[in-house]
């Protein structure tokens, strides 16, 4: 017991003693405009660290009796070192403002209060991203208010940009390359975006000419990064559509810190409300976390992990579509029977270590692992009936389908499974030569293993014949002599693949900032390499293929009255195959499909000026893209079918216009504008219209509360996109269907109450318990407007004629929302 009692005391005395011979420094950190900084990395010459949290404030003990330097360090502001000398004991404040560091982060240009992009890299607030949830919350919620981003699904989160399909887009989480399913055909199945917007501190999006430091895509760049926590803290998140809860921490010594999240989602609600009839059971959850170990200053560890399990079961009864014109009113009758099965799993790990040389040298080591189990099931058996409507007011039969054009039914039958394993090793570093210029660099090694079973039919009967495909060579010479030729199904793709792909890549560029008679200037010259070989069972004639891609960019802010920023890109884009793109109609693999390539020219120009005494900004952009080795493909839904052939030229061009600012004050809003044309010309027969040739796009996305009574917030998410063409039957020639869907317009509409305003002082008791709290409701296609995704191609008995259905998305669907942080 004395030994104990002895310990207890030593205990106590040492920790006191090692607590008076200390001193305590701290403060808030702003930046020029004022504004907290979270995440400021604080480290002392004595070995001792801490972070600033969301408030900006810190803390940090220091030795006392002798000369310490305490270095102040963030990744997008200039580095601060002070001295310090202070007695035992001893607390002072010290609050430093740090700048922007615009040669470290090469992407904007100050002047005064002025932040520009020079890389046409668009920031988007997380915050924002977090309060304007919509039908499908995430960051491509916002995005399709872009201009050049076209989402015209609301159950999907794929988007193309200016031209390009859903493949030709790249994400990055933390620098680490994510992927997306392989199977999914429809909004219907889609899950959850991997982003967690909990978990979100920046969002950069570039939609075309972006520097070679970014992967080998044609189309644009999401970069996302996630946040180191500072504190403790809860956030959660239910609607009816589903719920999230978000937890980050740090550790004492502020070593480690971590922030993980799980999401559940159910889609039940919007799926209801579509025209197909029937039992549906969407489930969707995932767990993600990001976690940090800083061994020292120089050397810190972070993991990227991520599960997802969704599941789509669903079994249709029944639908009815009216279509057509006032004068000439169509419907189509199905009656349904038989279940669909799909189920997504994914497991993704990643581990990025960081080690800071110097100040001016960073080496990084990122290794990854995507893991996918996908299986897509299905017998559905469907009986249609194609009439006319009775259209007489007054009548007892008004609505009534009278009479039938055509009569048929269809069975459709999959048994689809796909496993995916996907290794990346890369290696990236960075060199601030000077604080003008920087010198970047990357080698990369990715491994791909993939195991397909294709294996889908459907056999097609119209009144009471069994229609065969249109390559079928043996003629039918019914009624007038029987038919004695095979059964054939309309539509039969069988294949089996085990495919390895080994794929090498690298970059360097270099990037400085410089002033030339007044005039600030930025450029960036870079060039990519990528070499891959496909390999696999019954692959023999596979070749080793290899691009370069050389990308730059300049930049120049004149010194005028008028606060404006000039900028050009160009480049050289190529996009080696992934599997989808090797996979042709048939489900055979073509090894030898060649990288598609296109040439990119960008020119811009940003301008910010003050109006009503508030910040707004107009950003403009010209660009052209010109396409060779072009892989052909045919879009259903979200399901993409390439040819794997490059037979093909295409080219885009187009205007994007955008205007955002305070047109309330404290809140952001914006208005964009774009023109879009893109076609291609395959196997030298002209030049048609590209499945996502969308010619013009209006978004806005505006903020507003009610002036006496703040709290109370207002957000309106508004699309318009002229119709894409609506694709062709199978086997049909895409230069004789043409047609367009309709024009998508959709408006979303939130309101939601701050009952806990973190800005606002309470003394209720279950008030304090709260950080924040809010309470909202909101309405999905608020005018109800009917739009369509696809076409479903029905045929006509007599006259033979194929009619293109539309399918029609979601109605007006109501939703409420309960979003805390604790």
């Amino acid at each position: 017991m004395k030994r104990l009692h002895f310990i207890v005391l030593s205990s106590l005395l040492f920790s006191w003693l090692s607590f008076s011979q200390s001193a305590i420094i701290r403060g808030v950190i702003l930046d020029e405009t004022n504004t907290p900084i979270e995440g400021v990395n604080i480290t002392s010459s004595s070995g001792e660290g801490s972070a600033s949290n969301s408030n900006g404030f810190y803390e940090l003990k220091i030795p006392f009796g002798v000369e310490i330097t305490v270095t102040f360090t963030h990744i997008s502001h200039e580095r601060i070192e002070q001295k310090f000398n202070l007695k035992n004991g001893q607390e002072i404040e010290y609050n430093p403002v740090m700048l922007i560091d615009v040669a470290q982060i090469t992407t904007v240009v100050i002047n005064t209060n002025t932040r520009q992009s020079v890389d046409g890299v668009t920031t988007i607030s997380p915050q924002m991203i977090r309060t304007i949830k919509g039908a499908q919350p995430g960051v491509e919620n916002i995005l399709k208010t872009l201009p050049g981003v076209n989402i015209s699904n609301e159950l999907s989160t794929q988007y193309s940009v200016r031209g390009g399909n859903f493949d030709e887009n790249l994400v990055y989480v933390n620098e680490i390359e994510v992927y997306r399913p392989f199977l999914i055909r429809s909004g219907n199945q889609e899950g959850l975006s991997f982003v967690n917007t909990d978990m979100v501190q920046n969002v950069g999006f570039s939609a075309g000419g972006f520097q070679a430091k970014y992967g080998d895509k044609l189309s644009s760049v999401l970069d996302i990064t996630y946040r180191n926590p500072v504190g403790f803290g809860i956030r959660t998140d239910l609607s009816l559509l589903g719920g999230s809860i978000t937890a980050e921490a740090v550790s004492k010594d502020g070593k480690f810190s971590g922030i993980a999240g799980v999401r559940y989602r159910d889609n039940t609600l919007l799926l209801n409300s579509l025209e197909t009839e029937g039992n549906v059971e969407p489930i969707f959850a995932d767990a993600q976390t990001y976690l940090t170990y800083r061994f020292s200053s120089k050397f810190h560890l972070n993991f990227l992990g991520n599960i997802s399990a969704n599941q789509y079961n669903f079994q249709p009864q029944n639908r009815q579509t009216n279509f057509g014109t006032l004068d000439d009113p169509v419907a189509l009758l199905v009656a349904y029977d038989g279940q669909e099965q799909t189920q997504y799993q994914t497991y993704f790990g990643a581990l990025k270590a960081n080690y800071f040389v110097n100040d001016k040298l960073t080496l990084k080591l990122i290794g990854s692992a995507y893991h996918a189990l996908e299986q897509e099931y299905f017998d559905i058996f469907a009986q249609y009936r194609l009439g006319e409507v009775n259209t007489n007011i007054g009548d007892e039969n008004l609505g009534e389908v009278e009479f039938s054009e055509g009569i048929g039914s269809q069975l459709t039958h999959a048994r689809n499974d796909l496993d995916a394993f996907i290794v990346n090793a890369e290696h990236r570093g960075d060199y601030k030569i000077d604080d003008e210029s920087t010198l970047e660099w990357s080698v990369k090694y990715t491994h791909e293993d993939i195991r397909d079973r294709l294996a889908e039919y459907e056999i097609i009967d119209s009144a009471g014949f069994s229609i065969r495909p249109p390559r079928f060579s043996q003629p039918n010479p019914q009624p007038y002599e029987p038919f004695t030729g095979p059964l054939t199904a309309f539509e039969d793709i069988r294949a089996l693949n085990f495919v390895k792909i080994n794929r090498f890549q690298a970059f360097v560029q270099y990037s400085k900032r410089t002033d030339w008679d007044g005039h600030e200037i930025f450029y960036n010259a870079g060039i990519r390499s990528h070499s891959w070989e496909v390999s696999g069972e019954a692959i023999t004639d596979s070749k080793t293929q290899t691009v370069f891609s050389p990308r730059g960019q300049f930049a120049i802010k004149p010194n005028w009255e008028k606060d404006m920023l000039f900028r050009v890109a160009a480049g050289l884009y190529h996009q080696p195959p992934f599997y989808r793109e090797l996979r042709d109609s048939s489900g055979t693999v073509q090894p030898n499909v060649k990288a598609q390539k296109s040439f990119h020219i960008v020119v811009g120009n940003e301008y910010s000026f003050d109006i009503w005494d508030r910040p707004f900004k107009l950003v403009t952009e010209a660009y052209y893209k010109g396409m060779t080795d072009v892989n052909p493909y045919t879009l259903e839904n979200v399901r993409i079918r390439y040819r794997a052939r490059n037979n093909a030229e295409a080219y885009a061009y187009g205007l994007d216009v955008r205007i955002n600012g305070e047109f309330v004050p404290g809140t952001e809003s914006w208005f964009s504008f774009g023109y879009l044309k893109t076609e291609e010309n395959i196997d030298n027969r002209g030049f048609i219209a590209r499945p996502t040739d969308q010619r013009l796009k209006f978004g806005a996305l505006f903020q507003d509360y009610v002036p006496n009574m703040p709290d109370l917030k207002m957000y309106l998410n508004l699309v318009y996109n002229t119709g894409v063409p609506g694709g062709s039957p199978s086997y049909a020639d895409p230069y004789d269907f043409q047609l367009r869907l309709r024009d998508y317009r959709r408006a979303d509409l939130g309101i939601s109450y701050q009952l806990v305003n973190p800005e606002k002082t309470y003394n209720s008791k279950w008030k304090k318990s709260f950080r924040e709290l809010s309470l909202g409701f909101e309405i999905y296609n608020m005018f109800n407007n009917q739009n369509s995704i696809t076409n479903t191609w029905v045929r006509d008995v007599y006259s033979q004629r194929q009619f293109a259905t539309p399918n029609f998305l979601t109605p007006r669907v109501f939703n409420l929302r309960l979003s805390a942080r604790f």
